[in-house]
C-alpha cells in the first residue's frame, strides 16, 4: 500500500509542477496569496507559512479546498 501512496504523491507532484520542475522550488506569489486566503477562510491560520515549497503549498491548498467543499455539503440525514 505504501508504494501506491508514493506513486500517487509522485504523480501529483509531476502534474502540479511545471515541466522541468521538482516542486522543491519556493511557492509562487499566487500560491502564497491563495493559501493565506484559504487558511483564513477555514480558520486554520497555521496552514499558511512563508517559505513553503511549491509542492507543499499545492498540497495544503488542495487540503483546505477540500475542507471548504465538505463544509458546503448539506448534512447527511437518514
Amino acid at each position: 500500500m505504501q508504494q501506491k501512496k508514493t506513486a500517487s504523491a509522485y504523480q501529483e507532484r509531476q502534474e502540479l509542477a511545471p515541466s522541468g520542475s521538482t516542486g522543491a522550488e519556493p511557492m509562487t506569489g499566487a500560491q502564497a496569496s491563495h493559501l493565506k486566503n484559504l487558511a483564513e477562510e477555514v480558520r486554520e491560520p497555521e496552514a499558511y507559512r512563508q517559505g513553503l515549497s511549491k509542492a507543499e503549498a499545492s498540497r495544503r491548498i488542495n487540503v483546505l479546498t477540500e475542507k471548504l467543499r465538505i463544509g458546503e455539503l448539506p448534512p447527511h440525514t437518514d
